[in-house]
């Protein structure tokens, strides 16, 4: 599979930066969206979770909270991961 090239439109509060890939295990959360049924746009957030070593592609991003935050909540955030095979998801 070959690299895609990132890069961010615009800066926001902590300048434009990289994580490498990696592979580790921690709880990650799944959100989903439950219809509360007839007509309209009635969802609620269902979440679950749950712990497997799982990856994460090379990211290059730039946010408006601190870089410390993005480290130390990393946990805290919904993740995508392929299930079949978790430390080889695209994600």
């Amino acid at each position: 599979m070959q690299a895609v090239k990132q890069r961010t439109e615009g800066e926001g509060k902590t300048q434009t930066h990289t994580h490498q890939p990696t592979t580790h295990t921690h709880d990650h959360w799944h959100v989903s969206h439950h219809h509360q049924g007839g007509i309209g746009d009635d969802f609620e957030h269902r979440a679950s979770w749950h712990t497997h070593a799982h990856n994460h592609s090379e990211v290059t991003h730039s946010h408006d909270y601190p870089h410390e935050d993005e480290e130390s909540n990393h946990a805290k955030e919904a993740h995508i991961h392929d299930h079949a095979a978790p430390t080889e998801s695209p994600a």
